[in-house]
């Protein structure tokens, strides 16, 4: 996965809170074996209404989310977070986020940032004024920023998470930090043992 220090983008304000992943992603989109294509089922059910937030032209293009509390609840999968990623989103900011989904997206590259109440109330007025709102979201420091507005808030990270997002790490990237560990481990490895090769 590609680092992630600094995000510099516009909002889209889907104010619902206790949004779970069956709505982030339907069920029927789960039967696709690729991890691409899933931005096309993103809030698919909701966005059978016209008046549905991300069928607004104004807000096309945004890379941040900007929901209400509890965001991604409910089932574990991973979809949920490729459906984000492959429409465009590089961040969700929220009062609060389901675990799984979380610890999903920090392994991912997806960046969620847990923001004060009273910020992203500030951020959905801001918005409803001016949909080319800038929003800054600096990993490094933990800040979520709206210059125009005066806004600049610490946001929750766990330091892991936040190592993992700065140097790109994704699970088999932190694997392959210790290549040489296990190289050296394999070579010393009894021959009798199994192998992970295929057969000469």
């Amino acid at each position: 996965m590609e680092r992630v220090t600094v995000i510099t983008g516009r909002g889209v304000p889907l104010q619902h809170s206790d949004v779970d992943t069956d709505q982030i992603i339907p069920s029927d989109w789960l039967k696709r074996v690729e991890r691409t294509g899933f931005g096309e089922g993103l809030f698919s059910e909701w966005r059978e209404n016209s008046d549905f937030v991300l069928n607004q032209e104004r807000h096309q293009g945004a890379n941040i989310l900007v929901a209400g509390p509890n965001f991604g609840t409910g089932s574990s999968r991973e979809h949920a977070v490729w459906a984000l990623m492959d429409y465009g989103f590089q961040a969700v900011l929220s009062t609060r986020f389901a675990d799984i989904f979380r610890n999903n997206s920090g392994k991912m590259g997806l960046v969620v940032a847990a923001i004060p109440e009273a910020a992203v109330a500030q951020l959905w007025e801001a918005m409803e004024d001016d949909h080319n709102l800038e929003i800054v979201i600096d990993v490094e420091h933990k800040r979520v920023a709206a210059p125009a507005i005066g806004l600049d808030v610490a946001f929750e990270l766990d330091d892991f998470t936040q190592y993992r997002l700065l140097n790109g790490l994704d699970d088999v990237g932190l694997t392959l930090r210790h290549a040489d560990d296990i190289d050296a481990f394999e070579s010393k490895r009894p021959t009798w043992l199994p192998s992970a090769g295929l057969p000469a």
